[in-house]
């Protein structure tokens, strides 16, 4: 829609984004016509991003940024979160769903970045090059073969068989490697990757494991002590997923017990806020172990491509009401309409809201030339276009909607 068309000026729309988002984003809302556009470094605490929130009408985060129920309450004109990073866990999703506020992220748009890095690391441990490379640096000359293998013929085990592990899979194999997979859904394989029936069974017969799972109450440590046992000896363990995935402590202790030979991890469950602040964890000084500061989709490429992702659904949610990628409020699109004004209306999910709407509508002679409606636990949201002479009355009827929670004029 032009920008003349939009019922709410773009250059009146705030902006906030935080933790220094990549400029890919500021350029796409500015070629979209949108001007207060606000940005700060690093994450935020709670009481400052209490007050930053008010008036802000769309927000911008990555991985660090804790929205919570406050910040979304005292969020008084906020319409959607952008989390410019692969999860949503940073976000408070059921305050947010109870506000009518849509979440969207970029569930995709690094996975070539995450990939990449894991098979580098997976050649960087079967040949100890960390230990090797710290030696060199100390003016130690460590030229052995012993304990360094190649990665051809080894079996890799991928936990969690997504975007990410899929993608992780057609590139081992092109390594020369053997792959099997684990994952709770059915997914079909790529190439000749081969499923496993459980998590033991794939820890059992692997030479490498990495994990790419996301974090719930089924993946919270789901390597511990137990299952760690069920590794080969010797073999390694990679974490490029989800910081409370893997007990720590346990990992040192099988690395220590030479139950391991080498790991990599680049998440951990308590992360520093900002560059430059102190981190510690368990594994520091282990032998063979690589740690990186959650940097798994962090190139300029993926933080690019993150940056056009997410910017593109919240125009699209701000200027059309299309909520495709939502992790809040339903998944609605609804083509445009000439001649015609549209009105989005998100309201509690109860029986006979779509019955008044229209029986309100309908008692005004107002003309619906085109509606959609979906629901979830939660909520429901609407899509109506209506006749633009009377988009104005229109409007004000359906505030007054039992169990309306927000109701927009898009244009």
């Amino acid at each position: 829609m032009p920008a003349s068309n939009t019922s709410y000026p773009r250059t009146k729309i705030k902006i906030l984004l935080l933790e220094n988002i990549s400029d890919s984003a500021v350029e796409e809302l500015q070629h979209g016509g949108y001007q207060e556009i606000r940005r700060l470094n690093g994450a935020v605490s709670e009481a400052e991003l209490v007050d930053a929130v008010k008036g802000v009408h769309l927000l911008g985060i990555r991985s660090k940024t804790q929205i919570t129920k406050p910040v979304l309450e005292a969020a008084d004109k906020l319409l959607a979160v952008g989390c410019f990073c692969i999860g949503t866990n940073q976000v408070d999703l059921r305050s947010a769903t109870e506000n009518g506020i849509a979440v969207f992220n970029a569930p995709h748009a690094n996975t070539r970045s995450v990939a990449e890095l894991v098979i580098g690391l997976c050649v960087m441990l079967i040949r100890k090059i960390s230990d090797k490379n710290a030696a060199a640096h100390r003016g130690e000359w460590l030229k052995e073969a012993k304990g360094s293998f190649e990665l051809r013929g080894k079996t890799l085990g991928i936990v969690g068989y997504g975007n990410i592990g899929s993608q992780v899979s057609t590139m081992a194999e092109a390594m020369g490697m053997q792959v099997i997979y684990y994952d709770i859904a059915t997914k079909l394989p790529l190439g000749n990757a081969k499923p496993m029936r459980s998590l033991s069974e794939l820890l059992q017969a692997s030479d490498i494991v990495t994990l790419h799972v996301p974090s719930d109450a089924t993946t919270r440590n789901m390597i511990n002590a137990q299952t760690l046992a069920d590794l080969k000896n010797g073999s390694i363990l990679l974490n490029y997923s989800r910081g409370d995935v893997v007990d720590l402590e346990a990992l040192r202790n099988s690395i220590d017990s030479g139950k391991l030979s080498g790991a990599a991890v680049d998440v951990f469950p308590h992360e520093p806020e900002k560059n430059g602040d102190a981190f510690s964890s368990v594994l520091q000084g282990l032998p063979n172990v690589i740690l990186t500061p959650h940097i798994g989709g962090s190139t300029e490429e993926a933080q690019a491509n993150i940056g056009l992702d997410v910017t593109a659904k919240l125009i699209k949610y701000l200027e059309l009401g299309t909520s495709e990628g939502s992790h809040t409020v339903p998944p609605v699109s609804l083509p445009p309409q000439e001649d015609t004004h549209r009105i989005l209306h998100i309201h509690r999910n109860i029986p006979g809201v779509l019955g008044e709407i229209n029986s309100r509508l309908s008692k005004r002679g107002i003309n619906i030339t085109g509606q959609y409606l979906k629901t979830n636990e939660q909520i429901g949201y609407v899509i109506l276009d209506v006749d633009s002479n009377i988009s104005n009355e229109a409007f004000e009827i359906l505030k007054d909607v039992d169990g309306t929670v927000k109701t927009r004029l898009v244009y």
